[in-house]
């Protein structure tokens, strides 16, 4: 069976994390922090902040703002539920806009009228299959209204934004938030890190995935209980504030750590793979690429395709069984988020969002991984082929 994506872990992984188990801390420890320096000098920020999950740095990203409850923020519908649902754990309101047409990520158009009938606190854009967001456009129309920014980038380890640089710079948002869930660049098995140039939203994120605590490196606010003769008690640590167990052990970061040496190899890799797609797919007339013009500063970590079901009078769900039955696996990225129950009891619909119900049902994702083969890539298309 050849899965719509899977991780591609080395030996040398396996041996990194093998000696972080057996002769190292397994939680903090040095290992976060090496990894968060790698991840920082990669994408070109001062800052990273490991965490564990995506998930986990969108909800401690909206509070380390520090907007106030209800505030409204605007994302994506084209997107995993996480992006929403951390707008709520923050107790905020997610605002849905409509994507672009031929991409499924946010539209600056769509977004400049939201901006001028709403108070909006905070813009989430979502760079969809690694494909960046046109963000300069997007921080243009935030600045003028000190809107901040989240870029959910969870699929965009690898990434450049159009006009240069790496996404995770920071060069056009407050934050940033990557993922490393198995399928992703790369991974540490479940994990996040969030990225900034802000120090004080430096500070902030650190508090907050540790449950709220300050280390005995600052000086006590309580002098009585933590200074002994006027010198810092060794065991002392203090809370101010609410936080959360969000970190990420130190035997995910080893592997985090490994895994950061090999990321440009596997951007590269996954490039050469969408390059044959786009070329073997261009012969099938009922299916195209999407956004083949990003194709090289994409992380490509999907390979949405999208398909005219109406031209071969076959559904999504039985082209996908059918696939299924011939050993390929693909999947839907995604159902649009105010589709879900949840936030159909909360009063959200599809009635302004046209482009992102049309994308829904006319995409599906297609295999793409550093280790498929070139040959199993023939094997997908000349299947697609037979189907169509």
């Amino acid at each position: 069976m050849i899965p719509y994506s899977k991780q591609t872990i080395t030996i040398l992984d396996a041996i990194y994390v093998a000696r972080q188990v057996k002769f190292r801390s397994l939680t903090q420890g040095s290992e976060i922090q090496k990894f968060e320096k790698s991840i920082a000098q990669y994408v070109g920020a001062k800052y990273a902040v490991a965490v564990s999950s995506a998930t986990a740095g969108l909800h401690i990203a909206h509070l380390a703002l520090g907007h106030p409850v209800g505030a409204k923020v605007v994302t994506s519908p084209i997107s995993f539920v996480a992006s929403a649902n951390s707008i709520i754990y923050a107790g905020q309101t997610p605002i849905f806009i409509d994507v672009e047409v031929d991409s499924g990520n946010m539209s600056a158009e769509k977004l400049a009228e939201t901006l001028n009938s709403q108070k909006i606190s905070t813009v989430v854009p979502v760079h969809f299959a690694g494909n960046p967001c046109d963000m300069e456009k997007i921080y243009d129309l935030c600045k003028e209204q000190k809107i901040s920014i989240i870029e959910d980038a969870a699929h965009a380890l690898g990434s450049n934004y159009i006009t240069g640089g790496k996404i995770g710079s920071c060069k056009y948002s407050d934050l940033t938030v990557f993922s490393f869930h198995p399928v992703k660049s790369i991974t540490t098995g479940e994990g996040g890190v969030i990225t900034t140039n802000n120090p004080e939203l430096h500070a902030k994120l650190l508090k907050l995935r540790s449950h709220g605590i300050q280390k005995n490196d600052l000086e006590p606010s309580n002098q009585l209980l933590g200074k002994t003769n006027g010198i810092k008690n060794l065991w002392y640590y203090e809370m101010d504030s609410i936080g959360y167990h969000y970190r990420l052990t130190e035997i995910q970061a080893a592997l985090g750590v490994s895994q950061m040496k090999k990321v440009d190899k596997f951007i590269k890799k996954r490039r050469k793979i969408a390059l044959r797609y786009d070329r073997l797919i261009s012969q099938i007339k009922s299916i195209n690429s999407i956004k083949k013009d990003l194709r090289n500063i994409s992380a490509n970590h999907l390979f949405p395709i999208s398909i005219d079901f109406t031209s071969i009078s076959r559904g999504k769900n039985d082209v996908m069984l059918e696939l299924r039955q011939n050993g390929i696996m693909t999947q839907v990225h995604y159902m649009p988020i105010p589709l879900h129950p949840f936030y159909q009891k909360l009063g959200y619909n599809m009635e302004q969002l046209p482009n992102a119900l049309n994308f829904y049902f006319q995409t599906l994702s297609i295999p793409i991984y550093p280790r498929l083969s070139f040959r199993k890539q023939k094997k997908i298309v000349e299947i697609f082929k037979t189907l169509f």
